[in-house]
């Protein structure tokens, strides 16, 4: 009864989206990789990007990093693009570019965890596998009146063996695609649709008026907050910018040298960090603050254009041309700042 409610609301009222029209895994596994942490009006432009691009996993696999990660500036979470490279190589070098067809296989492959294998398994190979995301949280506890709390170990069992027993082996494509998609225009996080709803006569959320309070997170994301002063650099008419290294967020995007502190100080201050070297220079321009969220950090920029008069400073520094600029891979922040003042 649950699922095929499930299922006949979503063939009334799902959306039109072209990961929908397909089984191929390579289509399935770009979307679903594009759409963590995204929402889908966000998503679609570059997932129609990316498969203009690299119409298949061969295409991805061979093409440069740069480009890989230029074609992602703005949907944050770059480690997600440098996985998807990986896998691609992967697949291509190891399965002569075909995907594997079992979740367990399809686990073992970088950036595909549960929730991504159980949707290329499900939905291309038709394994009764369920997936669970937010939304299946979502619709699986207010349904249920669940109160585990879902950002717990013992939450994501209870919830993973839950949506496993109520998955319809008949149709797992369908039904899963269905809950998803419940979750995101029906039953969504504030203000459901719940007078509308084909499931409230059954749903104890509605009946005792607990919408509100469920699913239950009691884990809470902790706020780093970071001040980056950045020196935008111009000399013979190029701008100096290096690619980030390290384990830090932005690895292999680029942006310019920065002083970076835990709150927010004078310009004279990072400029005596920044230019320690430097001789002679002229102030073009200070920016104000530019604030940039992440999941679990904020990120407060000013930008600092100085024009250098004396170049022996710059000898060991990349430069790049506005032409070059624009097609480096750069942080969303970087390129606010860039459309702003420079392009």
């Amino acid at each position: 009864m649950f699922s095929a409610t499930l299922v006949n609301w979503y063939q009334e009222n799902k959306r039109d989206l072209p990961w929908r029209k397909t089984i191929n895994p390579y289509k399935i596994w770009l979307s679903e990789i594009i759409l963590q942490q995204t929402r889908v009006i966000q998503g679609l432009p570059y997932y129609t990007s990316f498969i203009t691009n690299f119409p298949t996993v061969n295409a991805l696999a061979n093409a440069p990093e740069e480009k890989i990660l230029r074609l992602w500036q703005g949907l944050g979470y770059y480690s997600r693009a440098k996985n998807l490279h990986k896998c691609a190589k992967i697949v291509v070098d190891q399965f002569q570019e075909k995907f594997p067809t079992t979740y367990d296989s399809l686990l073992k492959l970088p950036g595909i965890g549960p929730y991504t294998a159980a949707a290329i398994a499900s939905f291309c190979y038709h394994q009764p596998i369920a997936v669970v995301d937010g939304n299946v949280y979502r619709v699986l506890s207010r349904i249920g009146g669940i109160t585990t709390d879902i950002s717990s170990p013992q939450g994501v069992r209870e919830f993973k063996a839950l949506a496993n027993v109520l998955i319809d082996h008949q149709n797992p494509d369908s039904y899963n695609q269905a809950i998803m998609e419940f979750g995101a225009l029906q039953c969504i996080p504030k203000k459901p649709s719940c007078p509308i709803c084909p499931l409230k006569n059954t749903c104890f959320a509605y009946l005792h008026q607990e919408q509100h309070t469920l699913p239950v997170k009691l884990k809470k994301t902790k706020i780093r907050n970071r001040f980056f002063y950045y020196l935008v650099i111009t000399i013979n008419n190029k701008i100096v910018m290096n690619a980030r290294k390290g384990k830090d967020i932005w690895q292999g995007l680029y942006d310019f040298p920065v002083y970076e502190s835990e709150k927010r100080v004078d310009i004279e201050k990072a400029l005596t960090v920044l230019l320690k070297d430097v001789n002679s220079y002229v102030i073009d321009n200070i920016s104000e603050e530019y604030k940039h969220i992440l999941s679990h950090q904020h990120i407060y920029g000013r930008f600092i254009k100085i024009n250098i008069t004396n170049n022996d400073l710059e000898l060991n520094r990349q430069s790049f041309s506005i032409e070059e600029i624009i097609e480096l891979p750069k942080p969303i922040l970087i390129n606010n700042y860039l459309n702003q003042y420079i392009f």
